[in-house]
């Protein structure tokens, strides 16, 4: 019989965006986020207590299946970005990543409660989360052109992932760019299919896939978070063939998550980090400086610099925000 795994069910610890609670709970904003405690609850709703044991396949050649429970406008998944990042170049070829859609706005409608009822009480707090995270995070798109769910965005993944798995990865890199530092509306399609050409998809049909095929499967991800009782995010729900399990819920460190996998996979190798700022864009277009620096085992201080050293020779552009910056490749 598998042997179940109960190390780091970490369910009342910081970082987690909360769902939107359900009929029975009493209905308050999901997008509040404690600083101190570092927990992302809704306020009054009961706690995340247990993971429900649903099968996972995973897929061929992987060792480890993690199924990633997140949405667009999350900012302890923003927050975790550069963990995320280095896992897959550490450990990628082991790891079959699954992003599952989490709903964590639906609307305003009903909401009221942590201090916050209406989308301009977000923008204070987005950039108290930046602090927070050491993330670039503005909350001015609450107060200029709020969003008014984060379905749209979160079904547009789904549609993506029709066309190409790894290029609805770099598209919902994208739309998190365009809303945490850009104050832009992801939620609108127009947006939406801005980001999508951005990265190489196709935006007519993923238009087209929002309203069927893309709708469908964002409605199965709601179900399957309701299934393994996930009520915040982010969470991530490590899984190996034997059927062992290991669950990280919330904004953790790198060494918690990799500490995960390796408990599941105890004999996994981990891959060679890139070693300079040349070869992390070699693996993707942007980068924030934290990101950057656990990628390069250095500091945020250390690596900005080098950064701001290729804007100089024109290798770069830097975008600034009252709360960090964002590093991408220079335009031809």
């Amino acid at each position: 019989m598998a042997r179940h795994i109960p190390f780091l069910l970490l369910l009342t610890t910081f970082g987690a965006c909360a769902q939107t609670p359900d009929k029975t709970m009493k209905s308050e904003n999901p997008l509040i986020c404690d600083i101190e405690t570092g927990t992302c609850d809704v306020a009054g709703a009961a706690t995340q207590e247990a993971v429900n044991e649903a099968p996972v396949q995973p897929t061929a050649g992987s060792t480890v299946t993690i199924q990633y429970f997140t949405d667009p406008i999350c900012s302890s998944c923003w927050g975790i970005e550069p963990q995320l990042r280095r896992l897959a170049v550490e450990y990628g070829a082991a790891v079959d990543m699954q992003y599952h859609m989490g709903g964590l706005l639906p609307g305003w409608d009903g909401f009221n409660g942590g201090g916050i009822s209406k989308p301009g009480d977000v923008a204070t707090h987005w950039d108290e989360m930046s602090q927070h995270y050491k993330m670039p995070i503005i909350g001015d798109v609450w107060l200029e052109d709020p969003l008014s769910s984060s379905y749209p965005p979160s079904i547009a993944f789904k549609a993506a992932e029709l066309q190409d798995k790894d290029l609805a990865h770099a598209f919902m890199r994208r739309m998190r760019e365009m809303v945490f530092m850009e104050k832009r509306n992801i939620a609108r399609q127009e947006v939406i299919n801005e980001a999508a050409a951005q990265v190489g998809l196709d935006p007519v049909r993923l238009e087209s896939d929002m309203k069927g095929a893309g709708d469908a499967l964002f409605k199965a991800d709601l179900a399957l978070a309701r299934a393994s009782g996930v009520r915040g995010f982010p969470t991530m729900l490590f899984s190996n063939a034997e059927g062992q399990r290991q669950v990280v819920y919330g904004a953790r460190s790198y060494e918690q998550m990799e500490q995960a996998l390796k408990q599941l996979a105890p004999g996994v190798q981990a891959a060679a980090l890139p070693t300079t700022v040349d070869a992390l864009f070699a693996l993707h277009p942007s980068w924030c400086a934290q990101e950057a620096a656990l990628m390069l085992a250095t500091t945020p201080e250390a690596v900005t610099a080098q950064l701001n050293g290729q804007v100089k020779e024109g290798k770069l552009e830097r975008l600034d925000t009252r709360n960090g910056s964002i590093w991408r490749k220079a335009r031809a």
